[in-house]
């Protein structure tokens, strides 16, 4: 009854492949870590290792700046 005051029809059919390509974890592997640690020991900074790893990587940006 509060679908029908709402006017919101369900329809019967198949839902696969809604959002299904979203990537819900990632594996950080430890090479990344020394790699990174590498840049800093070498003076990199934060932005510069960013933008390093953004183009080697499929990694979002936000994602490196959380590893950071």
């Amino acid at each position: 009854m509060l679908l029908e005051m709402k006017k919101i029809t369900l329809l019967n059919g198949d839902g696969f492949g809604q959002k299904s390509n979203i990537i819900e974890y990632y594996e950080i592997r430890p090479r990344i870590f020394d790699k990174i640690s590498e840049l800093k020991n070498e003076g990199a900074s934060n932005e510069k290792i960013i933008s390093i790893w953004s183009e080697e990587t499929d990694f979002n940006k936000d994602l490196i700046k959380f590893i950071l």
